[in-house]
């Protein structure tokens, strides 16, 4: 089992480095399922290793002048605002026991349930695909969208661990008029920040116990995954490889929900 949760860490390594986001999805499942993480320890396991990889291939396109740092910059503060206030705050202000359809679930179910949600979000997003594309960037965006939906992507890191790279080059490509290209690698150092920032407020956590060892082998492996995928990405179709992983994606979603529920 230990063996198979650090194939998904390499898995989760290619997809990021490939397509820019999507791969962070599959880290709270496998610390969960395979590893038998708590789901709240798992979150705070996820930060790390989304954010250390993150940070890796940032650094590595930044070498190729791929990263726009200022419109970076204005996504990534108030993500990184957002998902620290919902690991310090948020997260331990949400009750053992939620009623959710005249049901009463545990803290842990619920956070599973909600990261499942997630998921379905973004196989959405990427099943439906985006072909916006700028061979251009322009500084004429309204820089207030973009600290908005940061804020908000911020704030779901903090909750469920993942990336939200699903939502940020969209808004990239958007509302930033980046280049695809350049999206992708952008959103690899907002994803960087602001998951750092979040585990960051979780070494406080008195109630949290961390497994060093196993979060710095499985970071180590993710990134092995994500150099992987920045060089795969010279020769796969990344649009193709986005469509496929979210259909995978949902598929893992409703698998969770079953598992859950039953």
């Amino acid at each position: 089992m230990v063996a198979l949760g650090f194939l998904g860490a390499l898995l989760m390594g290619i997809v990021l480095g490939l397509i820019g986001g999507g791969g962070s999805i599959l880290t709270v499942p496998v610390f969960v399922y395979i590893l038998n993480v708590n789901p709240v320890l798992a979150t705070a396991y996820s930060l790390f290793v989304v954010g250390v990889a993150s940070l890796v291939g940032a650094i590595k396109n930044s070498r190729n002048n791929l990263v726009d740092f200022k419109t970076g910059l204005v996504f990534a503060i108030p993500a990184f605002i957002g998902v620290f206030f919902a690991r310090v705050y948020l997260i331990n202000i949400i009750p053992d026991q939620i009623l959710l359809f005249s049901f009463s679930v545990s803290k842990e179910m619920a956070i599973m349930i909600f990261f499942a949600m997630i998921m379905i979000t973004a196989s959405y997003f990427m099943i439906r695909g985006n072909n916006v594309d700028f061979h251009e960037s322009s500084t004429n965006y309204n820089p207030i969208i973009l600290v908005f939906e940061g804020l908000i992507v911020g704030v779901l890191t903090g909750v469920v661990g993942a990336g939200g790279g699903f939502l940020i080059i969209p808004a990239l490509v958007l509302f930033a008029r980046l280049p695809m290209k350049k999206a992708v690698a952008t959103s690899l150092m907002i994803i960087a920040v602001k998951s750092l920032f979040g585990f960051i407020g979780d070494l406080n956590n008195v109630n949290l116990i961390f497994d060093w060892p196993l979060l710095i082998t499985f970071s180590l492996v993710s990134i092995v995954g994500i150099f992987l995928g920045i060089y795969f990405n010279n020769f796969i179709d990344g649009g193709k490889l986005k469509k496929g992983f979210g259909w995978f994606v949902l598929i893992m979603a409703i698998c969770i929900l079953i598992k859950e529920f039953i």
